[in-house]
């Protein structure tokens, strides 16, 4: 199977893109820390934007509400219309990820 077309690699990815996201870190410091290319981040965020912008051509952009916390062991609220999302460290950043998508197609 061509690296192409490897659901595998392709969830691996969506795996390290949702931990590049939740980290708050620029691409550059990011790749840096997880000794990863640059381009190959930059490569495959926009292979997934357009994966999912052509899954989801009728999706709208939502409002999401954070509230900061003094500690950072605490858990994060995460408030999407009427649902509540509630992150606790050691989260699975795919799973957030795939139910932060659900959300979107539901919203």
């Amino acid at each position: 199977m061509s690296q192409r077309n490897n659901p595998e690699l392709r969830k691996e990815w969506e795996r390290r893109i949702a931990l590049f996201k939740a980290s708050g870190l620029t691409q550059s410091k990011w790749c840096e820390i997880n000794e990863i290319s640059i381009h190959q981040l930059k490569y495959w965020l926009y292979k997934a934007d357009n994966f999912y912008s052509t899954q989801d051509s009728n999706s709208k952009w939502i409002t999401v509400t954070l509230e900061e916390s003094e500690q950072q062991n605490e858990t994060l609220h995460i408030n999407v219309g009427s649902a509540s999302i509630v992150v606790k460290p050691g989260f699975n950043p795919t799973l957030l990820a795939e139910v932060v998508k659900a959300l979107k197609s539901v919203c």
